[in-house]
Order: C-alpha cells, then sequence, then structure tokens
C-alpha cells in the first residue's frame, strides 16, 4: 500500500519530483491520468449545466416589428412541446387583439408585460355567436385566451373580452395545472374568468390548481366559475353595474378546495344589497372567504342556492373575519358557515396548493 505524504508545495516541477521520487514514474503516470480524467468529467458537468442553464428561452413580442414575433399566438407556437425548460415571452406594450390558445403539449410559459395598463390581449367572441356550422360557440368557445398546458404564468397584463353585456364572454380559461398570474387584469360581464379543470372531463381525477395574486377580477354573473381550485390572494373582485353573483362554483366531489379569497376586497359599482357572494353551479361547490373587506354591494344573506335546495346539502360555502360594511353574517343563510380562528388556519395558500408535487407558485412568477 502507497504511504501517502503530503508536502505543502505548489503543483509544478518540484511537485512532479517528489512523488516520482517517492512513487516511481508508473505511479506519478497514473497520478496523472487520474488528474486528467476527473478534468473531463469536470468540464462535461459544467456543459450539462450551461445546457441546462441555456434551455430557458426568451421571446419578445412587440407590435411595430422590433421585436421576434408581432403576435401572441405566433409567439406561443414557436415554444417547443415537451421541454423541461420555460420559455419566458416578454410582451411590449399594446392592444393585442387576438384569440390565443396555449395547447396541451407546450412547454412551461411565463408571459410578462410592463403594465396591465398598456399591455392588453382581447377579443370579443360571445356563447351565442354563431359559428361556421351555423350553431352557438358556446361558453366555452367564448373565451378570448385558453391555457390547456401546465405551467403557465402571466405578468402584468391585462386579458379581457370586450364582447360586452351580451351572456357568456370568457376572458380567461384554464384546464391546465400549476397556473399562476401576478397583477393581472381579466376583464368582461359575465363569465369572465373560467377556472375550468376537468368540468367536462371523464376523468376527475387530474388537478387544475390555479393561483392569483394582487389581480384585478370584474364582472356582473358568475364572473369567476368552474371546477377548478383557485387561490385568490389580495385581489381586488370588482362587481359591475347590474352585478348579480360573484362566483359559480363546480367544484368535484371529493376535492377539499375549491374557491378560496384571501386577503381579498369585494367591491363595485352595482347596487347595494344585490349581489351574492356565490351560488352552486355544480353540487359540492367550495368557496371560501378569509379575512376579505365586503362592502354593501354584497347581498346580507351571502349566497343563493341556484334553486336547488338539495345543492345547501352538498356545497360548503364559508367565511372567516370577514370585514366591512356587507360583513354583518347576522343574516347569512343557515347553510352558510362562519369559521372558527382554528378552522380558518388550514386556508393558506401554501396549503391549499403544494399539492403531492409540492409546487412552489411564489417561484413560477419569478
Amino acid at each position: 500500500m502507497i504511504n501517502f505524504q503530503y508536502r505543502l508545495t505548489p503543483f509544478g516541477r518540484k511537485s512532479v519530483l517528489f512523488f516520482k521520487e517517492k512513487f516511481g514514474d508508473m505511479q506519478i503516470s497514473g497520478l496523472q491520468n487520474t488528474i486528467r480524467s476527473l478534468l473531463i468529467f469536470s468540464a462535461v458537468i459544467i456543459s450539462l449545466l450551461s445546457f441546462k442553464i441555456n434551455d430557458d428561452k426568451t421571446i419578445i413580442v412587440s407590435k411595430d416589428g422590433k421585436g421576434n414575433f408581432m403576435t401572441i399566438q405566433q409567439a406561443i407556437d414557436a415554444v417547443e412541446d415537451g421541454k423541461t425548460g420555460r420559455t419566458k415571452i416578454i410582451v411590449k406594450p399594446g392592444i393585442y387583439r387576438e384569440k390565443i390558445s396555449i395547447a396541451e403539449t407546450k412547454s412551461p410559459i411565463i408571459l410578462i408585460g410592463g403594465n396591465p395598463e398598456n399591455t392588453i390581449l382581447v377579443y370579443g367572441d360571445y356563447a351565442s355567436k354563431i359559428n361556421s356550422e351555423g350553431k352557438n360557440i358556446g361558453t366555452t368557445g367564448s373565451s378570448s385566451f385558453f391555457i390547456f398546458s401546465d405551467d403557465f404564468s402571466a405578468k402584468n397584463i391585462t386579458f379581457q373580452n370586450d364582447a360586452g353585456p351580451v351572456g357568456q364572454a370568457v376572458a380567461v380559461l384554464t384546464t391546465g395545472d400549476r397556473i399562476a398570474f401576478e397583477n393581472c387584469k381579466f376583464l368582461g360581464f359575465q363569465d369572465t374568468l373560467y377556472t375550468k379543470g376537468v368540468q367536462d372531463s371523464l376523468d376527475k381525477t387530474k388537478i387544475s390548481r390555479n393561483y392569483f395574486k394582487n389581480c384585478y377580477i370584474e364582472g356582473t354573473t358568475d364572473y369567476i366559475f368552474g371546477a377548478g381550485t383557485a387561490v385568490f390572494e389580495n385581489c381586488t373582485i370588482y362587481s359591475k353595474k347590474n352585478a348579480s353573483y360573484v362566483t359559480a362554483a363546480s367544484t368535484i366531489e371529493g376535492n377539499e378546495y375549491g374557491y378560496v379569497f384571501i386577503n381579498c376586497n369585494l367591491t363595485g359599482n352595482a347596487d347595494a344589497n344585490s349581489v351574492y357572494l356565490g351560488r352552486p353551479w355544480r353540487p359540492f361547490a367550495k368557496t371560501v372567504y378569509i379575512n376579505c373587506a365586503i362592502d354593501s354591494i354584497i347581498k346580507k344573506e351571502g349566497w343563493h342556492n341556484w334553486s336547488k335546495p338539495d345543492a345547501e346539502k352538498t356545497t360548503f360555502y364559508a367565511e372567516y373575519n370577514s370585514k366591512g360594511v356587507g360583513a354583518d353574517i347576522s343574516k347569512r343563510v343557515s347553510w352558510s358557515h362562519q369559521l372558527t380562528k382554528e378552522q380558518s388556519k388550514k386556508y393558506t395558500a401554501e396549503n391549499i396548493l403544494s399539492g403531492k408535487d409540492n409546487w412552489n407558485f411564489k417561484k413560477a412568477l419569478q
């Protein structure tokens, strides 16, 4: 066995002579080969790491032709399918009138605008519009922006359906999982934001988690609706003139969470005492408000059963620590719930959205 000795001698001619003296030419040659192999291995690792870092891409969309593309859809179409790296799409200020769709196969995407006031994605379809086959395009078909893929995020952008008060007219529809928005606006009238999830799917096991941070959502009837799980944190929920219902959840049976509003502001220019917090589109609907400011537009009874008395037995509608003129719980419907402080503790974004895969929704917005 070689008796290794360590000497504070810089590697160089003296070090080589030292090793030769102790171990001979063959052993020093072996040592050099080992060092050479380690250097090659290190180079390969560095190369792989560099490739991984560079796997993320950036695309610029600008209406003036100074970016990579002039439309959002062109940029999305350029994103590769099935890659793990995320594509960052920078959207320069402008009004982009497009009907946009992100296919289920697309790799992770983050869409970043400069300011929702001047970066607007808009279209104007509506459910009763007739298609080429002479049929209504329906609520789903009316959407301005479809998100079928997983791992989509957006920041500083307005999503709008400007069809007006003509019935169902969706601004954004999501069916994918791990969807996140920050500082975005969702503008419309009826059915503005559709967290569809597996609403029409035979497979009800697929998860669809959505996170909204510091967003503004407006509408009139059922303007936040669908089967997906969604957390709205520090958002403004604005009921427009002639509004009637804020939410119409269709939570899948067995899912612990549907819609959860945390530290949100429920306001608007609707008449006082005219808007319900929610009604059940399907049985087992779940909607909870935690630490929300609720002004006078909200009806004192709070919730509606959609003229389906049986739904009162399966829905879970609740509040904790509501504030404001519309927060008087004395006349809330008997089948709704007021949570205790202990019960409210589980309603955190982390607890609701992390899931078995430990989704880091905050990182998704970076």
